[in-house]
C-alpha cells in the first residue's frame, strides 16, 4: 500500500520497455506533475531520457534519433494532440502510456492516424494521482463542489482518480461512504459503476479480508485545517505553501538566487524524510546536529590536500559533500523562514488559543483569549479570521455567543469584507446543520473523565492536542464500531472481520495534519495499512478558497480540474 512505489514503478517500466537509447518524455500539464513529485529530472536522465516535453507545445522540434515515451492523461484535448503528432512524427517510435482507462474508439482513432508505423505500443499504467507521501495521495483539485452537490466534471475526475489508485495498489474494495454527504454517496456509486463496467482489469487475487474504500467529506471537520501547523512538512505547506513538493521562498527576505524556489522530498532528501513529522522544537535542534556534522565533513581548507591520495579522497567526496552542502543550506533557509514567521506573527500565542477552541469546551475563557488576541495589532488578517471562525465553529448555538461582537471588532481592525465574508462562509460549510458526526465533543462524565486524566498526565505538548475527526473515524473502523447508521456500505454485503488495507478519501481536501495521524496509526497498528487521500491537500488559505467556491460567495477563483474516461492494460 505504497502510492509512492506504484508510481515509480509505473514510470520506470515504461522507460524499460522502450529499450536502450535516447528517449524524449513527452507530457501534458497533469502528468508532468505526477512525474515530478516522485523522480527527480537527475534520476531520469539517468535513465538515459534527455528531453522533457510537452504534448500540446507548438514548438517541438523534429529529433529523428529520439524515441518518444508519452505519458499522458486519457483526455479528449491529449488524444486528438497524439493524432496530429502522428500525422506528422517528430520522433523515430512511440511508446504511448495512458494514466487510466481509454476507450476503444479512441485506440481506432489513434491506430487510423499512425499511417508511418511509429507507433510501438499503448498501453493503460494507472497513476492518474500524485503521490505525496507513501501514504498520502492528491488529485489538485480546486472547488469541487457547488453547494452540497458535485460541480460535474470533477465528479467524473474524482472517479478517475480513485479507480485508478485502486488499480495502482491492485485493490477491489468493499465501499463505505458517509451518510450525511450526498456526494460521497454519488462518489462511491460512480467509482462502483467502473469496477463494474471493468470488471476484468478489478479481478485481482482474493484476500481473507476485502479492502476497504471509506469516502468522507471535508464539511465534516472544518476545525482541522483551520489549525496552525507545528510538524515540519505540515508547518511548511501551512505557512509557505508545498505545491507538488516545491516551494517558492522568492519573497523572503535577502533569499539568495539559487534558493527562491526550494524542492523538499522525502523521496531524495534524507533530512527531509527523517524530519517530516517531527515537532519544530525537535527541527531546531536536528537542523543543528545536521550543520555540525556538515562542519566535520567539510573540507579544511587546502592543508590536507598533500598527496593524491589526498586529492582523490576529496574529488570522490566531493558529489556527496556538495549534495549535502544543497542540504543543508535548503533545510536552514526553510527552517529560517518558518521560525521568522512564527515571532513575525506571533504564531505560538495564537495557536495556543486556536487549540483551546478547537479541543476545549470552556466558553468564558474562550472568548477572554479571542478578545485579547484580537486587541493585538500584530495579529495578521488571517489569524484574526481564523480565530473568529474556529469560535463561529465551536459555540455556533452557545447562548452567550459573541460573534457579533468578535465581527465588528474584526471590521474596527480594518479587516477587508472578503476576510469578514468568510466566517459565515465556514459556517455555512462546516456548521451543525450540516455535519453528521460530533465534531465538538459533548462534555459528558467520559468525556470530563478523559480530560481529567489527560490534565493529570499533562498534555504533552499545548500546541498539538488537537486530533483530527478522522483519528476517530479510523479508529471506531479498526476496532470494528464504526456506525452502518453513519458509514453504511454501498450494496448489500458487509465486512464481518477488522479491516486490513483501507484506503480513506477526503471529497473536499485532506490536510497533512490527518496524513500524520494515517502516519502514527499505521506504525502503532499492526496488520492494518492505511492510504489517505484527498480532492487536494489543504492549509488554510486553500481551505477558504474550497469554502468560497463551494458556497458560491468566491470572487472568481479557479476551478483546477481535468477529465477524460482499451490497448494492453496493466
Amino acid at each position: 500500500m505504497n502510492v509512492t512505489l506504484a508510481v515509480k514503478q509505473y514510470i520506470s517500466k515504461m522507460i524499460e520497455n522502450s529499450g536502450p537509447g535516447m528517449k524524449v518524455l513527452l507530457m501534458d500539464k497533469e502528468t508532468t506533475s505526477i512525474v515530478s513529485v516522485v523522480y527527480t529530472q537527475s534520476e531520469i536522465l539517468q535513465k538515459e531520457v534527455y528531453l522533457f516535453e510537452r504534448i500540446d507545445s507548438q514548438s517541438r522540434d523534429s529529433m529523428k534519433h529520439l524515441k518518444a515515451i508519452c505519458f499522458l492523461r486519457p483526455t479528449k484535448e491529449n488524444v486528438e494532440h497524439l493524432i496530429q503528432e502522428l500525422r506528422r512524427p517528430k520522433y523515430s517510435v512511440y511508446f504511448i502510456y495512458f494514466s487510466n482507462v481509454i476507450s476503444k474508439s479512441e485506440i481506432k482513432a489513434l491506430a487510423e492516424a499512425d499511417e508511418q508505423e511509429v507507433v510501438a505500443e499503448v498501453q493503460e499504467f494507472y497513476g492518474d494521482f500524485i503521490a505525496v507521501n507513501p501514504h498520502l495521495f492528491s488529485l489538485n483539485l480546486q472547488g469541487v463542489a457547488r453547494g452540497r452537490s458535485w460541480e460535474p466534471s470533477m465528479l467524473s475526475r474524482c472517479t478517475q482518480g480513485l479507480t485508478s489508485v485502486l488499480l495502482a495498489l491492485k485493490k477491489c474494495p468493499m465501499i463505505r461512504y458517509q451518510l450525511s454527504s450526498d456526494m460521497s454517496k454519488r462518489l462511491a456509486e460512480s467509482v462502483k459503476q467502473i469496477i463494474t463496467k471493468e470488471y476484468e482489469l478489478f479481478d485481482f487475487r482474493k484476500t481473507e479480508v476485502p479492502p476497504l474504500l471509506l469516502i468522507l467529506d471535508r464539511s465534516d471537520d472544518a476545525i482541522t485545517p483551520l489549525l496552525n501547523q507545528w510538524t515540519y512538512q505540515a508547518m511548511v505547506h501551512e505557512l509557505l505553501g508545498l505545491n507538488n513538493n516545491r516551494i517558492d521562498l522568492s519573497r523572503v527576505p535577502g533569499i539568495s538566487k539559487d534558493l527562491r524556489e526550494v524542492v523538499l522530498s522525502a523521496e531524495n532528501d534524507e533530512f527531509y524524510a527523517n524530519n517530516l513529522y517531527l515537532n519544530f522544537g525537535e527541527i531546531g535542534t536536528n537542523i543543528k546536529n545536521l550543520m555540525e556534522d556538515f562542519q566535520k565533513k567539510r573540507p579544511k581548507g587546502q592543508q590536507k590536500l598533500e598527496s593524491i591520495t589526498d586529492m582523490k579522497a576529496f574529488v570522490d567526496n566531493y558529489p556527496q559533500f556538495k549534495k549535502m552542502s544543497g542540504t543543508v543550506s535548503k533545510h536552514v533557509t526553510v527552517v529560517g523562514e518558518l521560525s521568522r514567521l512564527v515571532s513575525e506573527r506571533q504564531l505560538m500565542e495564537v495557536s495556543e488559543v486556536e487549540q483551546e477552541l478547537a479541543c476545549q469546551n470552556d466558553h468564558s475563557n474562550a472568548q477572554q483569549s479571542v478578545r485579547r488576541l484580537l486587541q493585538n495589532p500584530r495579529l495578521s488578517e488571517l489569524d484574526a479570521v481564523r480565530l473568529v471562525m474556529l469560535y463561529a465553529l465551536r459555540y455556533e448555538r452557545h447562548s452567550s455567543s459573541i460573534l457579533p461582537s468578535l465581527m465588528d471588532e474584526l471590521s474596527r481592525r480594518g479587516v477587508s469584507e472578503r476576510h469578514r465574508r468568510m466566517v459565515q462562509s465556514v459556517v455555512e460549510y462546516g456548521g451543525k446543520r450540516v455535519r453528521g458526526s460530533d465534531l465538538i465533543t459533548p462534555t459528558d462524565a467520559v468525556a470530563i473523565t478523559k480530560q481529567f486524566f489527560k490534565g493529570l498526565k499533562g498534555v504533552e505538548n499545548v500546541y498539538t492536542q488537537h486530533q483530527p475527526l478522522l483519528h476517530d473515524t479510523l479508529d471506531q473502523l479498526i476496532k470494528g464500531r464504526l456506525r452502518d447508521g453513519q458509514f453504511p456500505y454501498l450494496g448489500a454485503s458487509s465486512l464481518r472481520d477488522r479491516p486490513q488495507d483501507i484506503l480513506v478519501f477526503v471529497i473536499g481536501g485532506a490536510t497533512y495534519e490527518e496524513a500524520l495521524t494515517v502516519y502514527n496509526l499505521n506504525r502503532t497498528t499492526p496488520g492494518v495499512r492505511i492510504v489517505l487521500g484527498g480532492s487536494s491537500i489543504h492549509n488554510t488559505k486553500s481551505f477558504l478558497e474550497e469554502v468560497m467556491l463551494t458556497t458560491g460567495h468566491s470572487t472568481g477563483g479557479d476551478r483546477a480540474h481535468g477529465s477524460g474516461r482499451h490497448g494492453n492494460r496493466r
